[in-house]
């Protein structure tokens, strides 16, 4: 069995004495505290996430837009420059091998963060489907640690380290926007990205900076309530808000339509001189769009207090709490700290789908009442 990676803040999360437990080839902090404690700070406060175990890779050169557009689903080429787009990697039959960001930092520079267990496979198929364009693609995920400062004091606490000259493009940030900064006097590229469904900043900073970073905005954000967050209030937050988790709503056999994620899915795409762009799955996507779905993602609420987890069925409430057949899985679920009820995501069949629709998960053998609704089941206060 291979040892999990350690991530440049290993030493940082021994010291703060933090559960640690493998996760996509890492040694990560599960939690520090409570769960509970770390994901209400994320949602009242400010929390610290050490995100390293993520994959950065860059493409630079003439072609590098173009070559991504061959590589990915969406228009990197389209992306302006500071700005960054939530995009995927499929294979051939349109199945996701992975979701990504991608963030463009100059007109021939960009930017690809993979999830952590696909990193290697994304950087190893990126050199394979840019080989026929004129672009250099370079992993630096060893040499790069990421950082995440997330929650509603997130830019007040990141402000206070900003270097003055950088202070005011830091505030004045949209979401989905990057730009070079100096934090804490360690030069870092700043993203006003997250995970969690609450304002927040993501720092790419050298693997060596990495623990001066951290130290310093645990330092300047004490005092606003930021605590150190891992990956267990990460995941009831991202569940909260809605985003998906690679290996549980993505996977090999999905497609981005299944998850209601067609959007990102750009058919259309062209070269600089206005002929049809191919790119890898778009035939299978092609004829994925135009067909029926066999499933649907969706949001589930629960009406009592036991959650459901991950693989438990959904089935069609039956009389008496018993539970009727057998209509989808959940891929996600958990109690909602911040709503006080348990939610969930589930792959149902189609004619069950629709908001309102009563249906059961099997908990244990016991027919839980859900009924399925909107997503986002949280939204940040604005």
């Amino acid at each position: 069995m291979t040892e999990d990676q350690k991530t440049p803040l290993h030493d940082e999360h021994v010291a703060l004495g933090a559960s640690l437990t493998g996760f996509g080839g890492w040694l990560m902090p599960l939690r520090y505290t409570s769960d509970l404690a770390e994901h209400r700070a994320v949602r009242e406060a400010a929390g610290l996430f050490d995100l390293s175990h993520m994959g950065e890779i860059h493409l630079t050169g003439p072609q590098a837009g173009t070559a991504l557009d061959h590589a990915l689903v969406g228009a990197a080429s389209k992306i302006g420059v500071g700005r960054a787009r939530y995009s995927m990697i499929c294979a051939p039959d349109g199945a996701v091998l992975d979701d990504l960001i991608v963030y463009r930092l100059a007109d021939e520079h960009f930017l690809v963060v993979a999830n952590a267990g696909n990193a290697v496979r994304v950087a190893a198929e990126l050199v394979a489907r840019a080989a026929a364009f004129d672009t250099v693609v370079d992993d630096r995920s060893a040499a790069t640690a990421l950082i995440a400062v997330q929650g509603p004091r997130a830019e007040e606490i990141l402000a206070g380290l900003t270097a003055p000259v950088d202070v005011d493009a830091v505030r004045a940030m949209k979401y989905y926007a990057s730009a070079p900064a100096t934090v804490a006097g360690v030069e870092a590229l700043v993203a006003r990205t997250g995970y969690t469904g609450e304002d927040g900043f993501e720092l790419f900073v050298p693997a060596e900076r990495a623990g001066d970073l951290w130290r310093a905005l645990l330092a300047a954000g004490e005092g606003h309530g930021l605590v150190p967050a891992g990956l267990s209030a990460r995941d009831s937050l991202r569940l909260e808000a809605g985003m998906p988790l690679y290996g549980h709503e993505l996977d090999e056999t999905t497609t981005p339509f299944e998850a209601g994620l067609g959007r990102v899915v750009k058919l259309d795409k062209v070269t600089d001189d206005g002929e049809p762009l191919p790119f890898v799955g778009r035939d299978a996507l092609a004829a994925r769009a135009e067909s029926a779905p066999a499933r649907v993602l969706v949001g589930l609420r629960g009406e009592g207090r036991r959650p459901a987890r991950a693989g438990y069925d959904v089935v069609r409430r039956g009389l008496d709490g018993e539970a009727g057949a057998v209509v989808g899985h959940v891929t996600s679920g958990a109690p909602s700290p911040t709503l006080g009820f348990p939610v969930a995501m589930a792959y149902v069949t189609p004619e069950v789908s629709a908001e309102g629709t009563e249906l059961a998960v099997d908990v244990r053998g016991r027919a839980e009442p859900f009924v399925v609704v909107s997503m986002p089941f949280y939204k940040k206060r604005s």
